[in-house]
């Protein structure tokens, strides 16, 4: 039986993803990707919907938390035009829920350090402020994609519907390991 949409929304919850235990979610609370995500996280407002986005190179996946920040919720994903026109379609969704702050994937090399593709993200981070008044937070988001794809590979989804999905799960999947970070 194959399964809907509607069951991988909860698949987000880092903590208890194996995909996610050993690499993109360290256990050592001392470690540089913890200190880093913590330190990020500070910047956001302790009340307030928060956006979750996780950029690629043609597309930006949304997902929005709960009022409560309990649950993230998958929403749509932006085919990449121009950096205006995507900007556009982020404002418009920060404008109809009211997001308090954004908590945006930060693709950390497997070492932790920064390449070509965190020094993009950030880029379009700081354009991005130029044109929001809310804050805007990383979270590490290695293997975020790999995670999502595995759980629908393994739901035995069609290539067509995980292309279709992946996006915005993967943004639902680092939006919620923030939001479990920050509610504990």
């Amino acid at each position: 039986m194959a399964k809907t949409f509607h069951d991988f929304v909860f698949c987000a919850n880092t903590a208890n993803s194996p995909y996610m235990q050993d690499s993109s979610e360290p256990t050592n609370p001392s470690s540089p990707s913890n200190h880093q995500n913590s330190s990020s996280l500070i910047s956001l407002p302790g009340k307030g919907r928060l956006l979750g986005l996780d950029l690629g190179t043609k597309t930006i996946g949304l997902a929005i938390s709960d009022g409560l920040r309990l649950t993230a919720t998958p929403l749509f994903t932006i085919k990449r035009k121009k950096f205006t026109l995507d900007a556009n379609q982020i404002i418009e969704v920060i404008d109809q829920n009211q997001v308090a702050g954004i908590v945006l994937g930060l693709p950390l090399n497997m070492d932790g350090s920064e390449g070509p593709r965190a020094q993009s993200t950030r880029a379009f981070a700081r354009n991005l402020k130029a044109q929001v008044l809310i804050p805007i937070a990383f979270w590490d988001e290695r293997l975020s994609t790999s995670a999502v794809t595995r759980t629908l590979i393994e739901a035995d989804m069609s290539r067509a519907k995980r292309a279709e999905l992946v996006d915005k799960l993967a943004a639902s999947f680092i939006l919620q390991g923030a939001l479990d970070h920050l509610g504990t």
